[in-house]
């Protein structure tokens, strides 16, 4: 009896020669240098690297903040430089949303307001399907929080309202820049948790970057930034 394989993985973010450089002349920093990087549904990557070392520059890249100086980013099989300014804004309100260090809520919105800004914003609330505000904010154990201001809320409570306004997008890809940079041991370990856990039950693509080799261990795949460059990639 033939064994039963896994359907091949879509490609949906990929690096090719990837190449930026901030500012010109004398002044120049070179933040990435030729780095070929593939991102596949359901992926779970860790950027690991020193600060500067580019990890942040890249996930900007792979989000579609920041453009190449050279080299190519494709988001499903089409390159991003071939998309005008519309094209671009979609994929990043539909197709990939952020979790950062901090939580950047908006500091006069509630919770469940803040959620439902991104909800809005994405274009999803005008979409049939996926969870609401609400029930995105008991997702993440915040039930008994929805009315509360960004600064009623702890350190973790915030972040957790972060990820829940992040997958207001339905993302197909989630990147996270040290999304426990700011919280306590067992804080941040708490929040990874959660983000694992919502990725096996949502199917998001998740790639984080962080400095951190406990918190890159917890993921399969593992990319060594090094002064910009992609020095090694490996599986865990």
């Amino acid at each position: 009896m033939t064994e039963l394989q896994a359907p091949p993985r879509e490609a949906l973010a990929v690096c090719r020669g990837v190449t930026v450089v901030y500012g010109t002349g004398a002044g120049a920093q070179r933040a990435l240098e030729d780095v070929d990087l593939d991102i596949r549904s359901l992926d779970s990557l860790a950027l690991l690297g020193r600060s500067g070392s580019g990890k942040t520059t890249l996930l900007h890249v792979l989000g579609a903040l920041v453009e190449p100086t050279a080299g190519a980013v494709e988001w499903r099989g089409r390159t991003l430089a071939s998309l005008d300014a519309s094209a671009r804004g979609a994929v990043r309100a539909r197709g990939i949303a952020y979790v950062f260090q901090g939580a950047n809520l908006l500091p006069y919105f509630s919770a469940l307001e803040n959620v439902a800004f991104a909800d809005f914003v994405s274009g999803r609330a005008t979409r049939s399907g996926g969870l609401s505000p609400a029930e995105l904010l008991e997702l993440v154990g915040l039930t008994s929080k929805t009315d509360h201001l960004p600064a009623e809320l702890s350190g973790g409570e915030a972040q957790r309202v972060a990820i829940a306004r992040a997958l207001a997008q339905r993302p197909e890809l989630l990147l996270c820049d040290e999304p426990t940079g700011h919280l306590d041991s067992d804080t941040s370990q708490r929040v990874l948790e959660l983000i694992e856990a919502l990725q096996r039950e949502l199917g998001f693509a998740l790639v984080i970057a962080t400095h951190a080799a406990d918190v890159a261990a917890r993921l399969r795949r593992l990319a060594h930034l090094v002064d910009g460059r992609l020095a090694r990639e490996e599986t865990l």
